[in-house]
């Protein structure tokens, strides 16, 4: 069921550094994206595996993970992602990246359910530093960064809960390194006609 995939697909900051992506895996994740609606059909996203362990760590600096829990220093050493897939778009089939915000939300969301389904998990990264990466990976000029996702085996265990009383949704950590999540409830999430 598509609820459990979802319930499953958690923002996980910590991995199983064992784990190794393979590039047919990757490949399979990226051919899933690509199959994504676009907008106007445009398609001007393009896509950047890294599953080798020296670029990931490369890719890793020039992101940063956790803005609301920086006293963490998040992913901690010996728990760092195993690969990286970074969408861009190509500039030279559209240069409206406002457009293409929706189609870049899409296709990230497809590939972390369908890593998710594998019981693998991933985090989507827009803090990071785009044009450090551009320039480490090489890329041209029309090719620009837009979301940087986070791979692996996830070993932490992230925890569903309701927003409490005083309306903060800021996610946070125990003293047992549980992290939660504070969720609107159904009912405080519908609208009715006035």
């Amino acid at each position: 069921m598509i609820k459990d995939v979802v319930l499953k697909n958690r923002s996980y900051r910590g991995f199983d550094e064992s784990y190794k992506f393979t590039r047919e895996e990757m490949l399979d994740i990226v051919d899933t994206m690509r199959l994504c609606a676009s907008s106007a059909n445009i398609q001007p996203l393009k896509y950047y595996i890294s599953y080798e362990h020296d670029e990931v760590e490369q890719i890793l600096q020039f992101t940063h993970f956790g803005g609301a829990l920086p006293e963490l220093h998040l992913p901690r050493t010996g728990s760092h992602p195993t690969a990286f897939i970074i969408i861009c778009q190509d500039l030279s089939i559209s240069q409206n990246l406002n457009q293409f915000q929706k189609d870049v939300g899409i296709v990230a969301q497809t590939a972390l359910l369908q890593v998710a389904e594998k019981g693998l998990g991933g985090l989507m990264i827009g803090n990071f530093q785009a044009e450090d990466i551009r320039k480490l990976l090489g890329f041209s000029e029309n090719i620009k960064p837009q979301l940087v996702l986070a791979l692996g085996k996830p070993n932490e265990e992230i925890i569903i809960t309701d927003i409490p009383e005083s309306g903060a949704t800021k996610y946070y950590r125990d003293e047992n390194d549980k992290h939660y999540v504070p969720k609107r409830k159904l009912e405080d999430i519908l609208l009715s006609r006035n």
